[in-house]
């Protein structure tokens, strides 16, 4: 049995924004989860609840809420409105962000310390971004898992502060992620402990069962499987 509420994260800036919290009915690990340019919609929610079936303690931080708090679309048929949204975010800011929806998941009294970070599509890079850049006290995350993240390439150069096991997945017929782009990646962290990528005979945002077009079953619980061993074998 899991519930869910509404959290209040504090920044450093001195305002507030709003993150999804999923909670087991016993202390567990944290995951931050980070969403798809779709906002903290009910795949958002969904995948939280699932990991806190899994006996996560999940915080979804709102990525978008110094553009439209509270933003937040179920299916492709507005994914140039969420482009949209992507493109006016303050990547100067988000860092910052990040770093306080992981103090407040480490502060929640569910939370037993150890914290994940898992991301889909925008959220895919925002992952990889949390594991070179958010500390909290000097702790930094302790296992991410990267899905699709068509933004992961430009992060390549903050390889050596990542501290932690990074999953990457990919599908091998995205549109929006060449193969030369994850061959890239791939390179990248090859010999590099705990780091590995994994592809699939899938397009972009294959997980994604509210996106149609798009979702792929075989990959989604193929990828879902390897995600949650990962998680367990760096978290507990």
């Amino acid at each position: 049995m899991t519930t869910a509420r509404a959290e209040t994260v504090p920044t450093p800036d001195g305002r507030t924004f709003t993150a999804h919290c999923a909670v087991p009915d016993q202390p567990g690990p944290g995951i931050l989860l980070f969403q798809e340019i779709f906002g903290v919609n009910d795949n958002m929610r969904g995948l939280a609840d699932r990991l806190a079936r899994e006996g996560y303690v999940v915080l979804v931080p709102d990525v978008f809420w110094r553009i439209e708090p509270g933003f937040e679309r179920n299916d492709e048929s507005a994914l140039q409105e969420c482009m949209a949204m992507v493109g006016q975010l303050d990547w100067e800011t988000v860092p910052a962000d990040i770093s306080a929806a992981h103090a407040q998941l480490l502060s929640l009294p569910e939370c037993t310390g150890t914290v994940g970070a898992v991301g889909f599509c925008l959220g895919g890079t925002l992952a990889f971004l949390a594991a070179a850049r958010s500390r909290v006290d000097g702790r930094g995350i302790d296992a991410a898992v990267s899905y699709y993240g068509s933004g992961n390439n430009g992060l390549l150069p903050l390889l050596d502060e990542v501290r932690c096991p990074v999953l990457f997945h990919y599908g091998d017929r995205d549109p929006y992620i060449p193969t030369e782009s994850i061959d890239e990646v791939e390179r990248a962290i090859a010999g590099r402990p705990g780091m590995r990528l994994e592809r699939y005979d899938a397009g972009h945002a294959f997980s994604n069962w509210d996106a149609p077009s798009m979702y792929d079953q075989s990959a989604a619980e193929a990828a879902w499987t390897t995600t949650t061993a990962f998680l367990a074998e760096h978290l507990r």
